[in-house]
């Protein structure tokens, strides 16, 4: 699991390969991560927006941009985590991710970026 804090903010993922959801033969390779936010600020802040950076093992990049998490923009109070689960397909067994949350804080309406650190997406066989 890799944390980050930035602002109050932090945040944890965790990785786990898919071998029932990959095709290796068709470059096709699905990995599953898990988020936890959890705010340590004094005050609620809802997350806005994510943009992801995806980068696989043969150098090629995407960027992935959109209005909250899995259809959320949930809004978490002082003290609370907001958990959820996600996915990425890379076209080799090694790649990585990283990237950030606009979040807005409810007493005032301001805006800032929290850092999404980044993580390897790593086949297990690929470790031996």
């Amino acid at each position: 699991m890799v944390t980050a804090i930035t602002d109050g903010v932090k945040v944890s993922v965790e990785t786990v390969y898919q071998p029932e959801y990959s095709n290796p033969a068709n470059e096709h390779f699905m990995f599953a991560y898990r988020v936890e936010i959890s705010n340590l600020s004094d005050y609620a802040v809802q997350l806005m927006r994510r943009q992801w950076l995806i980068f696989d093992s043969n150098s090629s990049r995407r960027k992935v941009e959109g209005e909250g998490v899995v259809g959320l923009q949930p809004v978490i109070q002082p003290g609370e985590t907001h958990v959820y689960v996600s996915g990425c397909n890379l076209k080799t067994d090694m790649g990585s991710m990283k990237g950030t949350y606009l979040m807005k804080r409810d007493i005032d309406g301001s805006e800032f970026d929290v850092d999404i650190p980044e993580f390897q997406l790593v086949a297990p066989y690929k470790l031996n």
